[in-house]
């Protein structure tokens, strides 16, 4: 059963704060899916990790490739449950308002929701997303950055 963990974006946009989940996420050794709802973002976000870390760069893909399955890395708009995903991930990433449900985030290791604290309808997205994982007994914990440093301020 996954951790779910939100993460309110108030200072770092989702290209800066993505980067060093995945990080994280990599040397957990996990596989990561990060679900998406526009293209264009996604887009951005595929070329914002060849250039990151500084040193590398971040081994992903794009979904629909012929190397799907070998991403330590995909990035989809696909709304199909996360276990399915062609590279069968551990860690389900959802940005832009993305859609994560408890059946699949049950079969994960982890669950991260980042969402735009600007935006008043990303904001209410996630406390319905908080709302209906929590309900199915999934745990979950709130980061915020509005401090200047990420902390855990629930769960």
């Amino acid at each position: 059963m996954a951790l779910v963990m939100f993460y309110h974006l108030t200072r770092s946009p989702v290209e800066q704060t993505l980067p060093l989940l995945l990080e994280k996420s990599l040397q957990a050794g996990w596989r990561v899916l990060v679900r998406g709802r526009e293209a264009e973002l996604l887009d951005r976000i595929d070329r914002r990790l060849w250039a990151v870390p500084a040193e590398g760069f971040l081994p992903h893909g794009l979904a629909g490739g012929p190397h799907d399955t070998d991403q330590p890395v995909l990035l989809t708009t696909s709304p199909a449950p996360a276990p399915e995903a062609a590279n069968t991930p551990a860690c389900l990433i959802a940005i832009d308002n993305a859609p994560v449900a408890a059946p699949e985030a049950a079969a994960l290791e982890r669950v991260c929701i980042l969402f735009d604290g600007a935006d008043p309808a990303a904001m209410e997205v996630a406390r319905g997303q908080w709302r209906d994982l929590t309900a199915a007994g999934l745990p979950a914990q709130y980061w915020s950055e509005a401090s200047g440093n990420w902390r855990k301020e629930r769960g």
